[in-house]
């Protein structure tokens, strides 16, 4: 009866060990970034924190690993899932600046 769908119980140790190679990769990223920022916008990430948007977010502990792994303070976004569509809509609704600004690029 294979290929049938069937209830397993994971252990959380499991789960850890599966997203241990990823999250060490998103830090090791994040990091890289953070390198390559303009010293006037790296002073802003420090003072205020970074913060995190999407699904990655909502894993648990997430902010406390990223601020453990960069040293820079991370915060979940209020509502993370939505954090991108927001974004999209707002630079809807100011399109020519949005087109000025892609055009200094």
């Amino acid at each position: 009866m294979q290929g049938l769908p069937r209830t397993v119980t994971i252990a959380s140790s499991e789960i850890t060990d599966a997203l241990a190679e990823p999250l060490a990769t998103i830090a090791t990223t994040v990091r890289s970034v953070l390198e390559r920022t303009p010293p006037e916008l790296a002073s802003d990430i420090i003072d205020r924190g970074m913060v995190l948007a999407g699904g990655g977010a909502l894993l648990r502990n997430m902010d406390q690993y990223l601020t453990k792994h960069t040293g820079v303070p991370a915060n979940v976004a209020e509502e993370p899932m939505l954090c991108t569509a927001m974004g999209a809509s707002r630079g809807l609704q100011h399109l020519p600046l949005l087109r000025r600004a892609v055009d200094t690029l």
